[in-house]
């Protein structure tokens, strides 16, 4: 493992067990041109990436090239429910709430959700319909005997591709005592490779990998991080700004009292 590799994933480190985020209100939803659809409160426009607030606060969002968004619509009226394809839809593509799915599946396995929504960018860009040159598939990339062994029938079904490659990852975790490094190596060329080596293997694609993930991840880490100080010196400032009320002592309080018309007793 490289030193640039060790300093990049401290921070990572620190957050991999998050709790998963808070619900999701009603709110509007980004629809991509690949089909998804990202409920979110609030968004801004950053350069050529517009940042969609999942839950109204600086600390959860997901970062979406502008240029991959196709519209904003109402979101769904009762967001506990599961998403279904609509009748009629035949096999044409329908909006899916990533947010959510990332949500229940790193909620069931307690990883940090902007954890697997780096890896499922890294793994197929939010593509349902990626397959690589070695034949995984889906959102996060199953090799077919790993979805197999995951009890996965359809790698190509985004609730069941984001809840098994969680699952597959939280095991990868575990199995490296935490390792988050080592964790995302194996996720790319297998446990076997990484036990070969002692590590991350000398690929230059699984390097690669590991390091844009993690860059990725600390970003979001860091990014809110700033937000939220950012957001506790305005509240500061606010209070030190706001008029306080003038404070009496005892001793003004029992003259004042001593002075005061019978009348204000009656």
């Amino acid at each position: 493992m490289t030193k640039t590799l060790q300093n990049v994933a401290v921070l990572a480190l620190i957050a991999v067990l998050a709790a998963s985020a808070l619900p999701c209100r009603a709110a509007d939803s980004a629809v991509l041109r690949n089909g998804f659809s990202i409920r979110h409160e609030r968004r801004e426009t950053i350069g050529a990436i517009t940042r969609l607030y999942t839950n109204g606060d600086a600390a959860s969002f997901v970062d979406i090239p502008t240029t991959e968004i196709d519209h904003f619509e109402a979101a769904l009226p009762d967001p506990s429910k599961e998403i279904s394809k609509p009748q009629g839809a035949g096999n044409a593509p329908y909006p899916i709430d990533l947010a959510q799915l990332v949500k229940q599946a790193s909620g069931t396995y307690q990883l940090d959700p902007d954890l697997v929504t780096s890896v499922i960018r890294a793994e197929s860009g939010f593509n349902t319909r990626a397959v690589s040159p070695k034949g995984a598939r889906g959102l996060m990339q199953l090799m077919p005997q790993t979805a197999s062994q995951l009890g996965v029938q359809n790698a190509f079904d985004p609730q069941a591709n984001v809840e098994a490659g969680t699952r597959y990852l939280r095991e990868l975790l575990e199995r490296y005592n935490f390792d988050l490094i080592k964790a995302l190596a194996a996720y790319n060329a297998g446990p076997q490779r990484v036990e070969q080596y002692g590590g991350v293997p000398p690929y230059y694609e699984t390097r690669t990998y590991v390091a844009r993930i993690v860059r990725d991840f600390n970003k979001k880490k860091v990014e809110a991080k700033n937000a939220a100080q950012t957001a506790a010196k305005k509240n500061l400032s606010a209070k030190r700004a706001s008029p306080s009320k003038p404070k009496v002592s005892s001793a003004q309080a029992e003259a004042s009292l001593t002075t005061a018309s019978p009348k204000a007793f009656n």
